[in-house]
């Protein structure tokens, strides 16, 4: 790269680094490896020939605005048809409170722009899902990282962040965190801390940015409330969702729920970066719901990922070496689990030893933003077969067995 150029890139791009994950995923291609890493949907679950039946009818009969620009906010048809949705899970809300976007990445980076100043402080877990570290870095913003252990987020430590933070005039702008079958933990945030949170965000006067992308793939338990539900419109909740883990991913679809004075802010951000979100998958998704599509589908979802993931679980207790720090999440839903190994072993120096026994996994300091995570990996168990599932466990268990 000419010399010169470099002085002329922004200081998010001088800073920007490509993403950890995506860069592992690229040797697991290799042919013959058993990949954990992806967090990827199964293609089984796709609904190949009815989306290619509703791509055609909506062209041909809807084709005047399906391939045109739409508005920024999202079509109202497809808003009002999510709002009926939401309402099936507990969620009241209205038209004026969502932007369709295009997926829930785009959500987490229209809340940067919005937010987020360089040095601004946001709350996280420790994990957390590494795409909004990113979008959140990409802005500028540095990290309070908080554990998180089977219930989720440690609510304590957040009180205490947020006390030492107000003491010394430099509050969050928000916290974020992923409450349903966390990316990368697998873990559910109890409803008690949900509570606890959303009353320290009231109480500090910092937002909550809730994550939910995995929140209709639950196998065992009861729902929990989001924290949307929870705030009941008070306007300390962002709430972001998406349609790429339950429709399928290349649609690129999703929604945030906000206050309509956040809204409006979001929107005149989003019409500097796309104009709209996409009107013809816009207008694949309205059909597919309309339809009655959408319920039966999910209920096939969750009957192929929770058996994908009792087989996961049963090749774990079956193959893994028998030590004290070797253990793992019980995800009650979502695509992952975490495991956790002894403090001698290194998941990345691990890593290279499983690529040569053709078994991969994602490292887990690629979800910690302060250098911790070294013991732990998370593995995925909705893309792989369920024979892929038995004998990548084998042969991971055969790694570890063999540092230990």
């Amino acid at each position: 790269m000419y010399t010169w150029l470099l002085s002329r890139f922004s200081i998010s791009a001088t800073g920007a680094k490509r993403s950890v994950i995506r860069e592992l995923l690229k040797l697991t291609q290799q042919s013959g490896i058993i990949s954990f890493a992806g967090g990827l949907p199964s293609p089984e679950t796709f609904p190949t020939q009815q989306i290619a039946d509703l791509a055609r009818e909506v062209i041909l009969k809807e084709g005047k605005w399906a391939l045109q620009y739409g508005p920024t906010e999202g079509f109202p048809a497809l808003k009002d048809t999510l709002v009926e949705m939401l309402s099936q899970d507990g969620i009241q809300t209205t038209p004026r409170n969502i932007l369709i976007t295009n997926a829930s990445q785009q959500g987490l980076d229209l809340v940067s722009r919005v937010f987020l100043n360089r040095r601004n402080r946001v709350i996280v877990g420790r994990p957390s899902y590494v795409g909004a570290l990113g979008a959140f870095k990409n802005s500028g913003a540095t990290f309070k990282g908080v554990d998180v252990d089977e219930e989720g987020m440690v609510v304590e430590q957040v009180e205490q962040a947020l006390d030492a933070m107000r003491i010394h005039g430099d509050l969050p702008k928000f916290i974020y965190v992923v409450p349903d079958f966390q990316n990368p933990a697998g873990v559910t945030m109890s409803l008690e801390r949900r509570k606890k949170l959303l009353q320290l965000a009231r109480e500090y006067k910092v937002l909550i940015v809730e994550d939910t992308p995995y929140r209709a793939l639950r196998y065992v338990g009861k729902s929990i409330p989001s924290f949307y539900e929870l705030d009941q419109d008070q306007g300390y909740v962002i709430s972001l969702h998406t349609f790429s883990k339950t429709l399928f991913p290349g649609l690129r679809l999703g929604w945030m729920l906000a206050s309509p004075e956040l809204i409006d802010k979001f929107v005149m951000t989003k019409q500097a970066m796309d104009l709209c979100t996409p009107s013809l998958t816009q207008a694949i998704a309205l059909a597919y719901c309309k339809k009655g599509l959408m319920d039966d589908h999910i209920r096939e979802n969750v009957v192929l990922y929770s058996e994908k993931r009792e087989v996961m679980l049963n090749a774990l207790s079956e193959f893994m070496p028998e030590h004290p720090d070797i253990h793992w999440t019980q995800p009650e839903g979502g695509l992952f689990l975490w495991i956790y190994l002894p403090e001698t072993i290194d998941a990345e120096d691990l890593f290279h030893d499983a690529l040569d026994e053709k078994v991969a996994y994602v490292i887990g300091s690629c979800f910690f933003v302060d250098g911790g995570g070294h013991h732990n990996m998370r593995v995925n168990f909705s893309y792989p077969s369920t024979d892929e599932i038995v004998e990548g466990v084998r042969r991971l268990a055969k790694v570890i067995e063999k540092r230990l």
